[in-house]
């Protein structure tokens, strides 16, 4: 068995210091080899500096997957930070639609050797790389979770995530994120359409988090600041605020108005899945 290990950073590699957690190197490396199975064959690709998940984005999800197909004949576990899990979740199940990859994303909410979560989270990780099903999943709390639509939906408890079920993917246009300015904006009650629209300016394309099953509130100025990003070329999909359910264009006449607009359907996407869909079509 060969096994790849790419070390990002994150709560698992911390070690206490005088200022606080920080990453310790070799700590998660170490902790792998000692729970592999005999005659497996370690690979380890660790980032220098290591990175709490808030500072990994795009140029990060490309090195993970270049690494990734640098290997293909290996078993692959990612160790995360779990504050942009979601994200890195949803990046690589879409990068890697189609190339029969099986890649396990691990993290933890506390750190390796503080009694926590960190070693069972491993533990599993490791037990998953077994299985030949393709795809990427999340080793976390005792649950393999698919890692495409996953929801961090607790901050503090060991049984931090939940995954919503997404539609399977297309094969992506794009196998890498490229340089795009693309962001993620929530309509709510009041929202000056000004503000939108200085954003919009600034943006390629937008995931717009919308309510219910699909509807936004009827102001003609906000509508009009979309059509008009829709007219210009800029790509704008919709998802629910809601974590689950999706939505239903057409379902309220209160949805008319933003629908008419032009935006994309999300249906179930979440809107870390949207997000990534933009980037890759």
């Amino acid at each position: 068995m060969k096994l790849l290990l790419i070390h990002t950073g994150g709560t698992i590699g911390m070690a206490e210091t005088s200022e606080g957690l920080a990453p310790l190197k070799g700590l998660v490396e170490e902790a792998i080899a000692e729970r592999l199975p005999a005659g497996a064959v370690l690979t380890a690709d660790v980032f220098d500096p290591l990175l709490d998940s808030a500072d990994v984005g795009p140029a990060h999800w490309n090195r993970m997957l270049e690494t990734v197909r640098r290997h293909p004949d290996a078993a692959v576990i990612i160790t995360h930070g779990t504050d942009t899990m979601a994200f890195t979740g949803a990046a690589l199940s879409q990068a890697l639609a189609g190339e029969n990859r099986r890649v396990i994303l691990c993290g933890s909410m506390l750190p390796l050797g503080h009694q926590g979560d960190a070693e069972g989270n491993l533990d599993l990780a490791i037990s998953a790389t077994a299985s030949k099903e393709p795809g990427v999943f999340l080793a976390f709390a005792g649950k393999l979770l698919a890692a495409d639509g996953l929801v961090k939906h607790d901050s503090h408890e060991a049984d931090a995530f939940r995954a919503q079920p997404q539609a399977t993917p297309d094969v992506p246009q794009r196998r890498t994120f490229e340089d795009r300015k693309l962001a993620i904006l929530t309509l709510s009650p009041g929202i000056p359409a000004e503000a939108v629209k200085a954003m919009l300016e600034r943006l390629d394309g937008a995931v717009l988090r919308i309510f219910g099953a699909g509807t936004a509130m009827n102001d003609t100025v906000l509508l009009s600041v979309l059509a008009e990003a829709v007219r210009n070329g800029k790509r704008l999909r919709a998802v629910s605020q809601c974590e689950a359910g999706g939505l239903s264009p057409g379902a309220y006449a209160a949805g008319a108005g933003l629908w008419s607009t032009g935006i994309e359907n999300g249906g179930t996407e979440t809107p870390e899945a949207a997000l990534i869909h933009l980037w890759l079509n």
